[in-house]
């Protein structure tokens, strides 16, 4: 099952490290090789020697002990995945603020492998805003975050906070790798987010876009194995660092990273709300204000998604995006045509919690078949998935 996997588990001081003896047992007995850093509080829960007995290895504790510091780099790139379980509530403070007082946490720094986490706390700890707060930003930096179990805790109490059994863990990971090379040997172009077209030093053009959609679409394709460039806009987004991102802020900038790049892409997907208009001079100074008022002289932008269609080979596929506010579809099928599209993704702003700023989206695609896809309401990580799938299914169609 995970023959030739190399996994790294990192086990906290938790009551549930017992269940980390279970993982390493079936993680090895599915063919993987496993790697065991323990925290020094998980030594108070269990033994170093039962690991290492189980996964063949030498279990990994103290900072500064053979060596260890030096490899923490090394480890962090031997992984395939590097697991957390359990992750307990102090680690996940600790992750959130970059502390690395630990060799798990140096290790973890380091790691340019996927990061699976895995928590484990009584049923208060985990439902208080700190640790639900902590949990929120530490999924922003790419991580996994497993959900956790409802059942019997430590403390006596019944409810949520039991770390995810290992049986789970093990399946989680058979869908982690079928998924994670999908899209292997793939390179995808995404665009996302605004741009902004100076008027002067001070002042721009722009628009609401906040990047959410693009980034999350970029996310899903990275998350498949695909070779993510992402060319963003003005965004306050955090993007997994595993992407290739172009930091952009106008439309002619916009132009030229997706032009320079567009040759290397099997998919591109260009979901950035980019400025149909910027103006026609930029002023060297601030522009001063004026009673009598400002007149704005605009010219075209070139536009990035034609002159993609324009550049378009046979083994490409290019997704196009349409914000409409009226005449929905029949706008959307004709920039499919327009732009020589092979799927629009068409968002309206009649639909409530869809579109600039929102978490949910709401979408229908078309594509150059004739086929139309209707989606409900989501959160816009599950509409990237929606719209990953569907550029599949029809590339494979």
């Amino acid at each position: 099952m995970f023959s030739g996997k190399k996994i790294l588990l990192g086990v906290t001081g938790s009551i549930a490290a017992y269940k980390a003896v279970t993982l390493v047992r079936l993680l090895v007995k599915a063919g993987a090789e496993v790697k065991v850093i323990l925290t020094p509080s998980a030594r108070d829960f269990v033994t170093p020697l039962t690991f290492s007995t189980l996964s063949k290895n030498k279990v990994l504790s103290d900072l500064f002990d053979d060596n260890s510091w030096s490899n923490h780099v090394m480890l962090g790139r031997w992984a395939d995945v590097m697991i957390i379980a359990p992750a307990s509530c102090n680690t996940l403070s600790k992750i959130t603020s970059g502390q690395c007082d630990n060799l798990l946490l140096a290790v973890y720094l380091s790691a340019t492998c996927p990061v699976i986490i895995a928590p484990a706390m009584d049923e208060d700890m985990w439902n208080h805003p700190a640790t639900q707060s902590n949990l929120s930003k530490i999924a922003t930096f790419g991580n996994i975050i497993l959900p956790v179990d409802n059942g019997e805790l430590a403390s006596g109490l019944i409810g949520e906070g039991r770390m995810a059994e290992p049986e789970n863990i093990i399946h989680y990971l058979q869908d982690f790798f079928l998924k994670s090379t999908w899209l292997a040997n793939v390179t995808a172009l995404v665009t996302a987010g605004p741009t902004y077209e100076a008027i002067d030093p001070v002042r721009f053009i722009g628009n609401h876009s906040s990047g959410k959609m693009g980034v999350a679409i970029a996310e899903e394709l990275a998350s498949k194995g695909a070779k993510v460039i992402l060319a963003l806009g003005p965004s306050e987004i955090p993007v997994n660092k595993k992407i290739n991102t172009i930091r952009v802020t106008s439309a002619s900038e916009m132009y030229d990273a997706c032009i320079n790049h567009l040759p290397e892409a099997n998919i591109i997907i260009m979901a950035a709300a980019v400025a149909d208009y910027a103006p026609d001079t930029v002023a060297d100074q601030k522009i001063k204000k004026n009673e009598n008022g400002m007149t704005l002289n605009l010219k075209k932008t070139r536009d990035i998604l034609k002159r993609a269609g324009e550049l378009k080979r046979n083994d490409q596929i290019l997704v196009g995006f349409a914000l409409e506010t009226n005449n929905e579809k029949e706008n959307a099928l004709k920039k499919l045509v327009e732009k020589n599209a092979d799927l629009i993704v068409l968002n309206s702003l009649n639909d409530t919690n869809a579109g600039f700023q929102s978490d949910t989206n709401k979408i229908t695609i078309f594509d150059r078949r004739h086929k139309e896809y209707l989606f409900e309401s989501k959160p816009k990580k599950d509409v990237a998935r929606d719209i990953v799938n569907t550029i599949m299914q029809y590339k494979n169609a």
